[in-house]
């Protein structure tokens, strides 16, 4: 099974300098918290020297002497040490957890505030399962890396150091004796990051492969239960199961060699000392009390040496993780407002644009390419078109655009839709029809011509006052799991209630809510799951209309997959949401398109046809092949029906 994994494999090297100046730029905020962190390191680290030093005292000035008096003190001030010591070491993991945890919010909200303005054709690039992993997976590394390893380094660090220079105090032959293996240890460690650098790689390109193979099938499991499936695949996960399990077995073989080594080498050092140590005590050149804290020492040297290796391979985690989270936040919107914006118009509250493109308290929402902007103004008495200074002219002036610049969809389009014009495009799947709406939101650019609103290139208006005046419903509806009535404001706080239910009741999704037991707060599920396809559409439309666009109405293929019942409902309100409103509309069902002024027909990215009905009908074009096509196709499913 071939998955792209590129993202999740170790992309640059075990340590980078660059990607930990802007890792550390995070603990900016935080700077009298890391300050705290450190001295309480320090602190606790010379605490905890303190330990052997005091087991000499104890053993040289009242055990050897014989002076039993003298221990009462030695081990109160021992037992404070070890009090204190604890009391430091709490504190300053509390502190570092406090930091990791609000450095992982800052990350995780800088990547969901970079996410929600993005262009579209990012995420047609990224999938989901990725962006997921970036927020989730790679945020809790850096966070592991900030929480217990940053400070903690420079602890392990200070207590080699203060180790070494405290047995060189006491005795330097005896330090010269104990950290005789530190070459051995060192080799043995870089052979250790070496193989582990290896190792981890394998580990993320193989647990990318079984997540991915996850998302897909739990996303896919209609279709692998429909056609039996279930054996084959899970043979597969198997397969890629066993794969993790080999690279992760792999990784302890690696562990479980490197610390029976240092633990080897820790042991010899205390043979050393022993054999050296034990002549000089029976030579009286060195005290029992140095040669028991040596002993003490040399188990302290070691232990911040096994902590680094440890530590080697949180780093790597976070190096590799800060390089995928760094190549999103670095990612630059493909569609920009002009640095010059052009005023579309004012709101009907005579509120003007702020100059940063945002409307005051202006609440914007996207998900899965359905987007609603709304003006933050009081909904008006009743959910009607609002007069507006936005005429909503539409121009589209020798248009070319292209997802891949090898595959041409639109292809010169020349098109004027005066305002307040009801008009429907239809075409063959893949003729551009949606690529029009794509391009008059402006979630893509045009790579020629121009598309006019109200005589002003949409390039030239911020994005957000386009979209505010834009109501899109698509085919596929998008619903969040919460109430009904959430779904219909999105969060908007400025809708009401009694304009929620005005919204419903307007477009006929009243007739279906009201019959749940706790209507409008009853709740919907993921995607929601627990209504039907026409149930979920008729919110959509509810939630178009409560959020009351100024000018422009999209219809995108909105009626292709529901019943004819809901259908009727959702025709009666489209007929009062055209209303006044410059209306597009993109059906497959061209016996639902009747009603609109002109019906313009795409083939190839070009407009073949134009006029109404009875007009293109007449001229037995392309527009009649397709009412032909239809028409035999439902009277084919209407005999199958019958017989």
């Amino acid at each position: 099974m071939q998955v792209s994994v590129q993202e999740d494999e170790v992309l640059g090297k075990a340590y980078d300098a660059r990607l930990m100046r802007r890792i550390l730029k995070y603990l900016s905020p935080y700077k009298g918290k890391v300050f705290l962190a450190l001295i309480m390191i320090f602190a606790t680290g010379t605490v905890e020297l303190a330990g052997p030093y005091l087991t000499k005292l104890a053993i040289d000035t009242a055990i050897v002497p014989g002076k039993p008096e003298l221990l009462p003190g030695i081990l109160a001030i021992f037992i404070s040490a070890l009090a204190i010591a604890f009391v430091f070491r709490y504190a300053q993991n509390i502190v570092m957890q406090i930091i990791g945890q609000s450095v992982m919010y800052d990350i995780r909200h800088q990547i969901f505030s970079h996410l929600q303005h993005q262009s579209l054709s990012y995420f047609d690039r990224n999938p989901v399962g990725r962006l997921i992993s970036r927020l989730t997976n790679d945020v809790d590394a850096l966070n592991e890396f900030i929480g217990t390893s940053v400070v903690t380094v420079v602890g392990d660090v200070v207590i080699l150091l203060g180790v070494v220079v405290v047995m060189f105090i006491l005795d330097w032959r005896l330090a010269l004796i104990s950290l005789a293996v530190l070459p051995l240890i060192a080799l043995a460690s870089w052979g250790f990051q070496r193989l582990m650098r290896t190792t981890y790689r394998q580990q993320r390109v193989r647990l990318a492969r079984v997540n991915t193979f996850l998302q897909e099938n739990i996303s896919g499991m209609l279709v692998v239960q429909l056609f039996n499936r279930e054996r084959r695949q899970f043979n597969e996960f198997d397969k890629l199961n066993s794969h993790l399990l080999e690279s992760n077995i792999d990784a302890m073989k690696v562990f479980s060699i490197f610390f029976p080594i240092v633990t080897f080498l820790s042991t010899l050092a205390v043979a050393l000392l022993i054999w050296y140590g034990s002549g000089g005590v029976l030579e009286g050149t060195v005290t029992l009390g140095v040669l028991v804290a040596f002993f003490q020492y040399t188990e302290r040297a070691f232990q911040p040496i096994r902590d680094l290796a440890e530590k080697y391979n949180i780093m790597q985690a976070a190096m590799a993780a800060s390089e995928r989270v760094f190549m999103l936040l670095d990612e630059q919107p493909a569609i920009v407002d002009s640095p010059s914006p052009k005023t579309l118009g004012v709101a009907d509250d005579g509120r003007r644009t702020t100059d940063d493109g945002r409307q005051v308290e202006i609440s914007k929402h996207l998900a899965a390419g359905a987007v609603v902007i709304s003006p933050s103004t009081s909904q008006p008495s009743s959910v009607v078109h609002r007069p507006s200074s936005i005429e909503g002219d539409i121009e589209f002036r020798d248009v070319h655009f292209a997802y891949n610049p090898e595959e041409p969809v639109l292809k010169g389009i020349n098109l004027k839709i005066p305002a307040g014009t009801s008009v429907a495009i239809v075409g063959a799947t893949g003729a551009g029809k949606t690529s029009i709406i794509s391009l008059l939101s402006r979630f893509y650019d045009v790579q020629q011509g121009q598309i006019l609103l109200d005589g002003i290139d949409v390039r030239d208006v911020r994005q957000q006052d386009l979209r505010r005046h834009i109501g899109v419903v698509l085919q596929d509806p998008v619903l969040f799991s919460g109430t009904i009535a959430r779904n219909i404001r999105l969060l908007d706080e400025d809708i009401s209630d009694e304009e929620v239910v005005r919204a419903a009741r307007f477009v006929n999704a009243a007739h279906f809510i009201e019959r749940f037991e706790d209507g409008y707060e009853h709740s919907v599920k993921e995607r929601g799951a627990n209504l039907s396809v026409g149930q979920r559409q008729l919110l959509t439309f509810a939630r178009a209309i409560a959020f009351n666009p100024s000018v422009l109405l999209v219809m995108d293929e909105a009626t292709s997959s529901v019943d004819t019942e809901t259908e009727a409902l959702i025709q009666d309100a489209l007929y009062k949401m055209m209303r006044g409103r410059t209306s597009i509309i993109i059906a497959h069902r061209l016996s639902t398109i009747k009603h609109v002024d002109r019906i313009i027909v795409l083939h190839k990215g070009h407009v073949v046809e134009d006029g109404t009905h009875e007009e293109l009908m007449a001229r037995n074009g392309y527009y009649y092949r397709l009412y032909q096509l239809q028409y035999q196709e439902q009277e084919a499913l209407a005999s199958s029906a019958a017989s």
